[in-house]
């Protein structure tokens, strides 16, 4: 075998794993996806690409008030915080949050409550009367939108099941002056 002949198939093996190695990464561990739309502002502007974690997620599980990327349909993901934990109860009064009957602060909501003309943010509701259950059921999270006025969520979709969560979005890079950590 010539010396080129050599070099071109060295290239080649290189390059098909670099491929099999994007792959692994894209499909098992990290993915990006792109924001669309207003119904996570101020947290997320529309446009803002974030990377997903799929690995953590899958280890860790869901957690109250991750922002995640889940299968809202065969066609559409969706980006959302979750709210409810399975056996959760979920009420909102007075645009204040209710887990199991206490009140739970939304310190990410805080700002955008401050700025708001016309309150409330949140509108009530309790968790029966947009699910008809009680409770978040096992193997769901409820999720709401934080522009909760615009949102299309649990409220409307009702529970997602965790399965169909794809992992959880918490790095913005890009456009790059608003890379950041979101919280």
């Amino acid at each position: 075998m010539t010396k080129e002949r050599k070099e071109f198939f060295e290239w080649l093996k290189a390059i098909a794993l670099a491929v099999i190695i994007a792959v692994i990464i894209r499909q098992f561990l990290f993915s990006t996806v792109v924001v669309d739309g207003e119904s996570m502002l101020p947290a997320l502007n529309p446009f803002d690409r974030m990377i997903v974690n799929k690995a953590g997620f899958s280890l860790s599980g869901p957690e109250r008030f991750q922002i995640v990327v889940f299968h809202a349909s065969q066609d559409e993901d969706y980006i959302k915080r979750i709210i409810g934990l399975p056996g959760d109860s979920i009420e909102y009064k007075r645009d204040q949050l209710y887990i199991n009957g206490r009140p739970a602060a939304e310190p990410y909501l805080e700002e955008y409550k401050k700025r708001l003309i016309d309150p409330p943010l949140t509108e009530n509701f309790s968790l029966e009367e947009v699910t008809g259950r009680k409770r978040v059921p096992e193997g769901h999270v409820f999720v709401m939108g934080d522009n909760r006025r615009i949102s299309k969520d649990s409220r409307h979709i009702g529970t997602v099941p965790i399965a169909e969560i794809l992992g959880e979005a918490k790095i913005v890079y890009w456009p790059l002056p608003d890379m950041r950590i979101v919280k």
